[in-house]
């Protein structure tokens, strides 16, 4: 089916059944005369992966940071259009985007701990928000290191420099850190570019497991890594060059990568543009 010219493989009996607490609707973002993108609509499942693949420069990124009003911070860009989590406009000029940015995590493509001590890392968060006492602060610092799958290769060094740690380790501990502030989703923008096969794979077991609690949004140049995790895929591109980027297909992963219905899809699928 279509939506607003988009072409959607996900029958209406799955999006039914499919809880969606986080949409889209009709946004284009400018940054000062520059149009990065136009008309998306889009539903995020809760508690599943989705994954936005397409060629750099569509906007992939641009669209996952303006989840958390990110872009609120670039000179300026501004908006067109609504993105409603909860049923209520997150542009709306009373939302409250500190509130929107604890429920809404995100990890960056470089791992970005800070010149602190693992421990510190973790508990920065809870401390901004008014957590004081030592054994609270422990319990959510061991916990979110247990979500993460770190707690056990750092429970010894919890004292240590964060900047010591692994590649790998570091990204983790950053998704520690969302964690740790209790959101509701996590956003990642290709938060395993830096990292090796080996880290990458604990990456994505750790998102996998996750998505059984959060809801998960992913951007990735990675298009094997897209079709190993992530429940849904919007592919997005830009048709020329200094075009806004679009959304041309959403849909279940299994879908996009095996039966797209559009042959822009399945021209980047097979690699033979982007």
């Amino acid at each position: 089916m279509r939506v607003d010219g988009v072409s959607v493989q996900c029958g209406f009996e799955l999006m039914e059944k499919l809880e969606c607490r986080l949409g889209v609707h009709n946004l284009s973002v400018y940054y000062d005369d520059f149009k990065a993108l136009e008309n998306i609509n889009l539903l995020i499942p809760c508690k599943r992966i989705t994954a936005f693949i397409g060629p750099s420069g569509c906007g992939k990124s641009t669209l996952l940071r303006c989840f958390n009003r990110m872009n609120d911070l670039v000179p300026g860009s501004y908006v067109e259009g609504s993105i409603f989590f909860d049923g209520t406009d997150i542009f709306s000029d009373n939302y409250d985007v500190t509130e929107l940015r604890r429920k809404v995590g995100m990890v960056f493509q470089k791992p970005n701990p800070f010149p602190k001590t693992v421990y510190e890392n973790v508990a920065y968060g809870p401390k901004i928000a008014g957590i004081k006492k030592k054994a609270v602060l422990d319990e959510i610092v061991e916990r979110s290191l247990k979500r993460a799958a770190l707690w056990d290769e750092v429970k010894d060094k919890l004292h240590s420099s964060a900047l010591r740690l692994s590649g790998g380790q570091q990204q983790r501990l950053c998704i520690a850190r969302a964690l740790a502030v209790e959101p509701e989703i996590i956003l990642l923008d290709e938060p395993c570019s830096a990292l090796d096969p080996i880290a990458t794979q604990r990456i994505e077991d750790l998102l996998v497991e996750l998505a059984e609690k959060y809801t998960i949004i992913i951007v990735t140049h990675n298009m094997q890594q897209a079709a190993r995790i992530s429940h849904f895929t919007a592919f997005m591109m830009i048709e020329e060059h200094g075009d806004p980027g679009r959304i041309i297909e959403f849909g279940e992963t299994s879908y996009i990568f095996t039966n797209p219905d559009n042959e822009k899809t399945e021209r980047y699928i097979t690699g033979r543009f982007g």
